[in-house]
């Protein structure tokens, strides 16, 4: 039960903006764990979460491995994004993003670094992406996460 949990724990600050223990006990319970605010401070221990400001401005609870890529990270990976990809669709759960000539490998890499838990791993060639996400859903989610013009 504990591994269970802690692992959706990991899953919920990864899709979400959590910027309490509180928040993060709801949403437990809404998903049937049956959680105390001390079990879930136990977890964040455990699990070494750190707070650190979210795209919004706002602190969130991020693992430390995530954390390690800073809000400057982040903002290069997607400047690299905005100024080189043309356009994105998906095809089941396959990404595919277009990019001017010669950007798909720097595209793909800035993808691979952002750490996002939905992509499995990207393919470049000179102009184009595969890029593999965990489930169909995952891939438009991902074109609004990064903000990718449609196809």
């Amino acid at each position: 039960m504990k591994n269970a949990r802690q692992k959706q724990i990991l899953n919920i600050i990864e899709a979400y903006e959590i910027d309490t223990q509180d928040e993060l006990c709801r949403r437990l319970k809404a998903m049937g764990f049956d959680v105390t605010q001390a079990t879930v401070s136990r977890d964040i221990r455990e699990l070494q979460l750190t707070k650190i400001v979210g795209a919004g401005g706002r602190f969130k609870y991020a693992s430390l491995s995530s954390a390690q890529n800073t809000d400057s990270d982040r903002k290069r990976h997607l400047r690299i994004i905005k100024e080189a990809v043309r356009s994105a669709d998906t095809a089941g759960n396959i990404l595919v993003i277009k990019t001017n000539p010669g950007m798909a490998p720097a595209v793909g890499a800035a993808i691979d670094s952002m750490g996002l838990p939905e992509v499995v791993g990207c393919i470049a060639g000179d102009d184009a992406i595969m890029c593999a996400v965990k489930k169909p859903e995952d891939a438009e989610a991902i074109i609004d996460k990064i903000s990718l013009p449609r196809a």
